[in-house]
């Protein structure tokens, strides 16, 4: 298949697809016409996400194992903290993973 388009429209597409965060123009161009839409997300911003997250997560952990060595009725309170948790990383490790 092949598209034309004038210089200013070409040049909107580079523009759009310098934003984009897109690795390939090809590519760029493929998910416009057959999405719509490209949403870009901002690497650092997600990156600094997840590395709260993680903190968050190791002292979650290190709350459960002080608690849970002297006083086991907090089980349940723990479980539903871990699922929350759970979660949170879903979105973030589709990102990563």
């Amino acid at each position: 298949m092949k598209i034309r388009v004038t210089d200013e429209e070409l040049e909107a597409f580079k523009r759009k697809y310098k934003n984009s965060g897109m690795r390939t123009f090809s590519g760029f161009v493929r998910a416009m016409l057959l999405d719509g839409y490209i949403v870009h997300f901002n690497e650092d911003k997600l990156h600094e996400i997840y590395r709260l997250a993680t903190s968050i997560s190791n002292n979650i952990n290190q709350i459960i194992v002080q608690v849970s060595s002297n006083d086991n009725s907090f089980d349940s309170d723990f479980a539903e903290i871990k699922e929350k948790m759970a979660q949170i990383w879903q979105p973030l490790n589709y990102f990563y993973m």
